[in-house]
């Protein structure tokens, strides 16, 4: 057990550590933003009360909109939106908002009349009121206020990661989707950390300025020294995001094993073909995701699936032909997203209907239609694209009649894996490619009427910046026809099962292609 905490350690702790500066810089950043506004704000609406409801009514609705559906609306906003840090600290500054600006009211609303009238009665003007007796008085609440909101952007800023944006939450969609219970400890012990260690910092802070509130000159210099080193370590930390020179090409993924992958592939392929440097934006949060961010050019490209944009982005109705799936999509993206649509890798990733080893054993099932008839007394669960999608579950419940007691429950395909090997799910829809399936010793069942349409997986890029670097697209070529069946479900496997790190598998198999190899010496 050591051993493996050991192994594990030299493996990851130089990202954990990349990772966890990452986290502190989303949030950090977030929060100098959000206090600017929500302190001032909250001073607003206790000079302004007319507006206090309406500004307080805003920040709880921001509160209550989940975080990934904000992020989801950021990614076609512009200036702000798009993938990357930008959107996710617009997202957390949103959500720091309500802790202060309600508490800023609250703690000056609530100072003693009796004082108030006091330094009136003294001549002092509003402001030097606001400034030298309310502000003081309610800072202990004021800071419960930022410390509240801390501690929410360092939880939030893990979902940052599907969006490309970074930090901690890397590890742990990493972890959900090859069902690594080490991975997503990697993420969620620092983050819990970062947050702890937040919160008893600014707790010690305001405990001191509640116990000592009497020595105000005291308190007001301690406070303007603590306030002056986070400053300081804030402004580092923003200096040091900016400086960082953007990397020329960005490459995305979705968020399972199989795509950062393939994702990994097409870096590498770049990297090794060209002198362009790369940023790698994998575990994205799916296909639209993805779709926008390569329309935008907030990413060069990623890889997609015939079937998945014939039937989810041009909403046509899913066909069997594999060549008119293909011809569609590639007329239909050059004219309607001037996006190129490059040559398929080698193998076709389709959708599959999983059950566990053992249950299509003892039910003697190969197929969906003999499953269709256990459904009554099943439980589903799939993908919320798949729910939605035109080749998804409502076109397979009709063909193949499929009648489920409950409606299907929405998970991360890692989860379904997970549910499913458990018992707590009975049939799942995930990929026909994934490592998982041998490994959990599940079976996929033959679709036996051919409802789904072929999934090749093929490169998508952004035309603009193809023809500003066209040696990209040379590179990219290069891999047409390259990936069989095989090939990409063995390494599946080896991330899946062996948990060996994603860059070292697809180095490997480029070592593999002379091909390659040669095409790089050349160049």
């Amino acid at each position: 057990m050591q051993s493996q905490i050991t192994q594990f350690f030299n493996q990851y702790l130089s990202e954990i550590l990349l990772r966890s500066g990452e986290h502190l810089i989303l949030v950090a950043i977030a929060m100098t933003i959000a206090i600017s506004i929500g302190i001032p704000l909250g001073i607003l609406i206790t000079r302004q009360p007319k507006l206090s409801q309406p500004i307080l009514n805003i920040a709880n609705a921001i509160q209550t909109i989940p975080s990934l559906a904000i992020f989801g609306f950021l990614i076609s906003v512009p200036f702000i939106g798009g993938i990357g840090p930008t959107p996710a600290i617009v997202a957390l500054i949103l959500y720091a908002l309500l802790p202060l600006i309600r508490n800023t009211y609250i703690g000056i609303t609530n100072v003693d009349p009796a004082i108030r009238e006091a330094g009136k009665g003294m001549g002092m003007t509003d402001r030097q009121l606001l400034f030298q007796v309310e502000i003081p008085l309610a800072l202990g609440v004021i800071l419960a206020g930022v410390r509240v909101a801390t501690v929410i952007s360092v939880g939030i800023a893990t979902i940052a990661a599907a969006i490309g944006g970074g930090g901690l939450g890397v590890f742990i969609f990493r972890g959900i989707s090859t069902v690594n219970n080490e991975l997503i400890l990697a993420g969620a012990i620092p983050a819990a950390f970062i947050a702890l260690a937040a919160d008893f910092i600014l707790g010690w802070l305001e405990k001191q300025l509640v116990q000592q509130r009497e020595k105000t000159v005291k308190i007001n210099r301690k406070f303007a020294i603590a306030l002056s080193i986070l400053t300081l370590l804030i402004a580092g930390s923003i200096a040091f995001a900016y400086q960082q020179i953007p990397p020329t090409i960005v490459i995305g993924s979705k968020n399972f094993t199989e795509q950062v992958i393939l994702g990994e592939l097409l870096a590498q392929q770049i990297e090794s073909q060209t002198k362009l440097k790369i940023d790698r934006r994998f575990n994205l949060g799916g296909t639209f995701i993805c779709h926008e961010a390569v329309k935008a050019g907030q990413i060069a490209g990623y890889v997609e699936y015939t079937g998945t944009s014939f039937t989810s982005i041009l909403k046509q109705k899913p066909i069997s032909n594999p060549q008119v799936v293909y011809e569609k999509v590639k007329q239909d993206y050059d004219q309607k997203f001037q996006l190129e649509l490059m040559q398929p890798l080698g193998f076709n990733n389709t959708y599959a209907m999983i059950i566990r080893g053992e249950e299509a054993k003892r039910l003697q099932i190969k197929t969906i239609s003999e499953a269709a008839k256990y459904t009554p007394q099943w439980q589903a669960a799939f993908g919320y694209e798949f729910i939605v999608r035109e080749d998804g579950y409502p076109g397979l419940a009709k063909t193949y009649g499929l009648n489920f007691p409950n409606p299907p429950q929405q998970m991360e395909l890692g989860l379904m894996y997970k549910s499913l090997a458990e018992n707590k799910v009975d049939i799942i829809a995930a990929n026909s490619t994934d490592g998982l399936i041998p490994i959990l010793n599940l079976v996929i069942l033959e679709d036996d009427k051919k409802y789904f349409p072929p999934y090749e997986a093929v490169p998508v890029f952004n035309q603009e910046i193809l023809k500003k670097y066209p040696e990209l697209g040379q590179a990219i070529n290069q891999l047409a026809g390259l990936i069989s069946t095989e090939e990409i479900q063995r390494m599946n496997y080896q991330v899946d099962n062996q948990s060996r790190p994603v860059a070292e598998v697809v180095r490997e198999f480029i070592k593999s292609k002379p091909e390659l190899i040669s095409q790089s010496k050349r160049q």
